[in-house]
């Protein structure tokens, strides 16, 4: 056992005493639900894994350090790690509201031009902190206004519609046109099961003309490919825009915390020409490091750790069987997994040939969700009020992973009932439907989605 961690602490080039205190740790006991790796896993695939683990919740510090593997925060940033962003790798919340005291770190609003070009001043990212010598960007305010739904049996709910306002601007005014799109981290499971699904299963559920005539279209998200520069279908965030967890991982590491890459080089991050002391400082940039803050080794340990966050199994107690079951039935008449597609099966591992089945309830496609959801701002292929289904697998663990259930791509949502009135455009049907349902029914199929 010895022996292994010793290879494995050489191979990696991490400090020796590091990597023998992760190695050390049972897997069963480093983290919470939402923490477990998948079963399958080598036992060099899962010292990878707490490696990679170690790097998602590392503190990083601005430079410069005397720890050069772990400098080269900011200047500008919204998080010092990547699991300030994603809690317990579970779902993000939104900054109160009312209140420019609290800056939630797992809600980051970003910035853009009709032309898709980044905001002049402020860059792709509004970033509401910043190491010493230079000045954050400003304060995220969100307020809401109340917005009343009344369904068939009479029931009044009360939904919330999010007013993102910045305020305290330190570089000047935002350009007139810019558009503000508020994004909570989503929970970080199942990603590298989503990356394994074939690209011809996803693009045969696309009907983007709609030519069957039931209202859903469904297109693809084309995306560029940093690493090869060509376009794939687009997989991760919430319009579908990075291919693939390395370059998902890789952008977050860059304008959510600053920390240049392989594929995002620049030492000073999402610092926008128009400001120069931020682009002066000192950055992490090393040879030792191939020129960037994070290795190309250790991105590639947090996408081995994020591609390999378990699922955990459903939870369906014998006494709320036959509610769940009616619930699930309901789910299907609704015509809610036209979108959220129960499952998926494929052979992955060409060389083990290795059948998988999956249940994500997600088709990873762009759909219209109506002008209450809009966020104006196209994300390439993606339109104004275009967002990727989300996967609905762990969502009933919401509140138990994180203390709260904030859901929707601003977690605007308070309950599953609010998220699902608040669907509009493709699926408006879906939800004309739901609010005609009994309240009975309606708990039946609330007892369902918190079972997944």
């Amino acid at each position: 056992m010895v022996c292994f961690k010793n290879r494995a602490a050489k191979r990696h080039g991490l400090p020796m005493l590091i990597a023998l205190l992760v190695a050390a740790l049972p897997l069963t006991v480093i983290g919470s639900t939402f923490s477990q790796p998948d079963s399958f896993l080598t036992t060099e695939q899962k010292m990878d894994f707490v490696l990679g683990k170690s790097l998602f919740e590392k503190l990083w510090v601005s430079s410069p350090s005397s720890t050069t593997a772990s400098d080269g925060l900011g200047p500008l940033y919204n998080a010092r790690s990547c699991l300030q962003c994603h809690p317990k790798n579970g779902r993000g919340r939104p900054t109160e509201a009312n209140n420019p005291a609290d800056v939630a770190a797992s809600m980051l609003v970003r910035l853009g031009l009709p032309s898709q070009a980044p905001e002049p001043n402020y860059g792709s990212q509004f970033q509401t902190r910043a190491v010493q010598g230079v000045l954050a960007e400003g304060v995220i305010q969100l307020a809401y206004t109340p917005v009343t739904v009344t369904l068939d049996d009479g029931e009044v709910v009360t939904l919330r519609k999010p007013n993102i306002t910045l305020t305290q601007l330190n570089y000047g005014p935002l350009h007139p046109d810019t558009q503000l799109s508020a994004r909570i981290a989503p929970a970080v499971i199942g990603l590298g099961l989503l990356e394994k699904i074939p690209e011809e299963q996803i693009i045969a559920r696309a009907d983007p003309e709609d030519t069957n005539n039931d209202g859903i279209s469904g297109r693809i998200n084309e995306v560029v490919d940093f690493k090869t520069g060509e376009k794939r279908l687009g997989r991760f965030g919430w319009k579908a825009g990075q291919p693939t967890l390395l370059q998902q991982n890789s952008i977050a590491l860059f304008t959510d915390i600053g920390i240049s890459s392989p594929m995002f080089t620049s030492g000073y991050g999402d610092c926008t020409p128009l400001q120069a002391r931020c682009r002066q400082l000192p950055n992490g940039n090393s040879a030792h490091m191939d020129n960037a803050e994070a290795s190309g080794q250790m991105v590639a340990l947090i996408t081995t750790y994020t591609q390999h966050l378990a699922v955990p199994k459903r939870r369906i107690p014998d006494v709320q069987k036959a509610n769940i079951d009616q619930g699930e039935a309901l789910f299907s008449q609704l015509g809610c997994q036209n979108c959220h597609t129960p499952n998926f099966s494929f052979t992955t591992d060409k060389a083990q040939r290795k059948a998988i089945s999956i249940q994500p309830y997600t088709d990873l496609l762009l759909h219209d969700l109506g002008e209450g959801l809009a966020d104006h701002r196209p994300e390439q292929g993606a339109n104004g009020r275009e967002w990727r289904t989300a996967p609905l697998w762990g969502i009933g663990l919401a509140g138990m992973i994180n203390d709260h259930r904030f859901f929707l791509h601003d977690g605007r949502a308070r309950t599953l009932q609010e998220a699902i009135l608040w669907h509009g455009g493709e699926a408006e049907q879906s939800t004309r439907a739901y609010r005609q349902l009994s309240k009975a029914q309606r708990q039946q199929l609330i007892q369902f989605l918190e079972s997944l």
